[in-house]
C-alpha cells in the first residue's frame, strides 16, 4: 500500500494527506463526545464540573450505574422495550415487504393511486387528539399493542423497499418463474425475500432504533407503569434524582453529584444495546443505503 502511495504524483499525495487529516478531524469530532460521556459516567462529578475530565476518568466510581440498576423498574422497562422492539420490528418488516412487492409490479393496476394515498399521509395526518380517540375506540389505550400497531408502517421505508425490489429484481425473473407455475406468493417468498436481505437489514436497523428510542407514544397511550418503555422509565429516574432546594448544603451537593452521574449513566444504558448491535449490521447497512444510487 505504501509503494502504491509513493508511485502517485505529488499533487495526489498532498490531496491524500489533506483528505485523511480532514476525515480524521471529523471522526474525532463525532467520537469524542461519545467517549466523554463514557468517562464522565464513571468520574467524580466535581472533576467534571471543574473541567478536569478530558481524556481519562478522574475519581473512578460506579455510583451512577448502581443507582440506576438498583431501581427494579428499569428491568421491567428493559423487558418491555425488548418486546416492543423485536415484535414491532418483525411486524414492520412483514407489512413493509408485503406492501412494497405489489407496488413494485408495473402491472398492478392501482399502484399509482395507492402510492399517492400513502404519500398523502406523510404530509397530512389526523393529529394527536383524533389519534388518541381512535386508540381508545380500538381498545389499544393502555395496551402494549399500541406500541406495535400504531407505528406499524412507515411510508418512507415502504418507498425504499419498493425501489429496491423494482430495481434489483428484474421482471424477467418473475416471467421465468411464472412459466414454471410459480404464483405471486411463491415468487415473493422464494425469490423476493431471499434477494432482499440487504434492504431488509437496513429496514431492521431503521425500525429497531425507532422502537428502541420510542418515547412519545408510551407517554401518551400507556398509563400503567408496568407497560412503559425504557425511555420513559429512564426519564422518571432522572427526574426523581433532580436537585431539590430543600435541605442543607451538604445534602444538596450530594444530590447534585448523584444527578450528574445518573445523567451520563442513563445515556450509556439507553444507547449501549444499539451500539452493540450496529457493528453486526454495518456491512449490510452500507450496501442497502447505496442501493439504487448509481444508475446504469
Amino acid at each position: 500500500m505504501f509503494k502504491k502511495w509513493k508511485q502517485k504524483n505529488r499533487a495526489d499525495r498532498i490531496f491524500d494527506v489533506f483528505n485523511y487529516l480532514v476525515l480524521g478531524l471529523l471522526g474525532l469530532m463525532v467520537l469524542y463526545p461519545l467517549y466523554f460521556i463514557v468517562i464522565a459516567s464513571v468520574s467524580d462529578p466535581v472533576a467534571i464540573n471543574n473541567g478536569q475530565v478530558r481524556l481519562l476518568p478522574m475519581g473512578f466510581n460506579l455510583d451512577g450505574y448502581r443507582k440506576i440498576l438498583e431501581d427494579g423498574k428499569i428491568w421491567t422497562a428493559y423487558n418491555n422495550t425488548v418486546f416492543y422492539t423485536v415484535v414491532g420490528t418483525s411486524v414492520n418488516i412483514i407489512l413493509t415487504m408485503l406492501i412494497a412487492y405489489p407496488l413494485s409490479r408495473q402491472n398492478f393496476f392501482i399502484r399509482r393511486g395507492l402510492m399517492a394515498f400513502m404519500m398523502f399521509t406523510m404530509y397530512f395526518q389526523g393529529g394527536m387528539i383524533p389519534t388518541y380517540l381512535l386508540m381508545q375506540k380500538l381498545n389499544l389505550y393502555n395496551a402494549p399493542w399500541v406500541m406495535i400497531l400504531l407505528p406499524a408502517i412507515n411510508v418512507f421505508n415502504v418507498i425504499i423497499a419498493t425501489s429496491n425490489i423494482r430495481e434489483n429484481i428484474p421482471n424477467e425473473l418473475y416471467e421465468a418463474a411464472s412459466i414454471d407455475g410459480c404464483s405471486h406468493f411463491g415468487f415473493f417468498f422464494r425469490m423476493v425475500l431471499p434477494l432482499s436481505k440487504t434492504i431488509i437489514t437496513v429496514l431492521v436497523l431503521y425500525y429497531g432504533v425507532a422502537h428502541w428510542n420510542e418515547y412519545m407514544n408510551g407517554l401518551i397511550y400507556l398509563r400503567d407503569q408496568s407497560l412503559q418503555p425504557l425511555q420513559i422509565v429512564l426519564r422518571n429516574i432522572l427526574m426523581q434524582n433532580q436537585v431539590s432546594a430543600m435541605g442543607d448544603i451538604d445534602s444538596i451537593l450530594e444530590q447534585q453529584k448523584a444527578a450528574e452521574l445518573i445523567k451520563y449513566g442513563l445515556i450509556i444504558v439507553s444507547t449501549l444495546p444499539v451500539l452493540v448491535v450496529y457493528p453486526f449490521l454495518q456491512k449490510h447497512f452500507n450496501q442497502g443505503t447505496m442501493l439504487g444510487s448509481v444508475k446504469g
